[in-house]
């Protein structure tokens, strides 16, 4: 119950109970009407379950933040991306400020001044955290609405959103090529790596983080467990968890060629995972892509001093767009979709295909002879056919002086 109190000739204040327990006061009232209409309005608000409490609002954001990052349960690289957004963009300019000080004008502003700054994406990311931390202020009901909330555009953007570049995505050709400049790079394991991504269409983190105990070759599948299926890679430290999704713990069928090339390969080495570095270490996505991956990919003929040079194949292809190829190899062999996405490990939007639909044997039997065909043809676009070997013989990926690669007598 709230009530009034005379603490000057013509000035008085509103008490009132707070949730907490705790009494909080709002003075400045010119005569006593003013002050009990305010106290009245309380108790009404109160009653009504919308009032709030105007010292709530006076929080800063600096100790909303302190508080709000406690409560993160979320996985341990997207945590660090939040913090990574709040230390570096939303503190800067908002840490002083209270929460009820906040307004979607400043906002605005704010927002307009970070994209002269930082790429588009970023400046979603940031304004997303931003949003879902007033968010929860406004239901710990420290203020009454959202500012980041967005609202209808008034008029068109001096700036207009660029359409999307699509992805870019190789050819098995291309992926062939690439792998060889990859083994050339770093060794026959790393052009195994790119083969393996581009056939099976895994991500990153599940072929780095690939046991051997995961690698079923005499049932032609790998396994990606879903409790350690997954390498992470986070601020100073790497780790193996779970995937993705719940639905990237999944089982892999194999074309005959790979299994024959990861059986190989798995031969030659002792260690628990399948691929990893010279000294049998996890791979860092960050060193792979810097030293192999980008020149592979990129070519490296602006660099005088590299040790082999190598011809651009598919310049701007990332490491996850041959996950991209290898969906894009499936449609075009007319594969359904139920099996694209139990081979990519996605759920399908659509939940009653997903609930009643499977993929028959049939079905993966024809996706394994797409896979197997494209390969027979991109070795020998590559220039380098198929031959017969011997059994536990070494295996090259692919020719490397057929697959852009140029030595340094050139």
């Amino acid at each position: 119950m709230a009530w009034t109190e005379k603490i000057g000739p013509r000035s008085w204040r509103v008490r009132y109970p707070t949730a907490d327990g705790r009494i909080g006061s709002r003075s400045g009232f010119g005569t006593k009407k003013l002050a009990d209409d305010y106290a009245n309005q309380i108790e009404a608000d109160q009653r009504r379950g919308i009032w709030l409490d105007p010292q709530a609002a006076k929080t800063s954001v600096s100790a909303w933040v302190a508080l709000w990052t406690e409560t993160l349960d979320v996985e341990v690289r997207t945590e660090e991306n939040y913090r990574s957004r709040i230390r570096n963009q939303i503190e800067p300019r908002w840490g002083s400020t209270a929460v009820g000080d906040i307004t979607a004008l400043a906002v605005t502003l704010w927002v307009k001044e970070l994209r002269r700054r930082y790429a588009r994406s970023t400046v979603a990311g940031v304004v997303t955290v931003f949003s879902m931390m007033l968010d929860d202020a406004v239901d710990e009901r420290l203020i009454a609405v959202n500012p980041v909330r967005r609202r209808a555009r008034r008029g068109r953007r001096r700036e207009r959103s660029p359409v999307p570049a699509e992805r870019v995505w190789a050819t098995p050709e291309q992926v062939v090529r690439i792998s060889a400049n990859a083994e050339l790079l770093g060794g026959r394991c790393y052009g195994l790596l790119v083969v393996t991504a581009g056939w099976t269409g895994a991500r990153w983190g599940e072929l780095t983080g690939l046991r051997r105990v995961n690698t079923h070759l005499d049932d032609g599948c790998i396994v990606i467990d879903p409790d350690t299926g997954c390498l992470h890679e986070g601020n100073h430290r790497l780790w193996l968890g779970p995937p993705k999704t719940p639905a990237s713990a999944r089982t892999i069928t194999l074309p005959p060629f790979l299994i024959d090339l990861l059986r190989d390969h798995l031969d030659g080495h002792d260690g628990e995972f399948v691929f990893a570095s010279p000294r049998r270490c996890w791979l860092r996505r960050g060193d792979f892509d810097r030293r192999v991956f980008r020149p592979a990919v990129d070519g490296n003929l602006r660099r005088p001093d590299a040790a082999v040079s190598i011809e651009p194949v598919r310049p701007g292809l990332t490491f996850h767009g041959l996950r991209h190829s290898h969906k894009t190899w499936m449609i075009a062999d007319g594969i359904p979709e139920i099996a694209q996405a139990r081979r990519l490990g996605h759920r399908l939007d659509n939940r009653i295909v997903e609930t009643y639909s499977h993929v028959a044997p049939e079905v993966e039997r024809r996706l394994l002879r797409c896979l197997a065909r494209r390969w027979r043809k991109a070795r020998i676009a590559a220039g380098r056919p198929d031959v017969p070997q011997q059994a536990g013989s070494a295996r090259t990926l692919a020719d490397p002086h057929r697959a852009g690669v140029v030595g340094k007598q050139r």
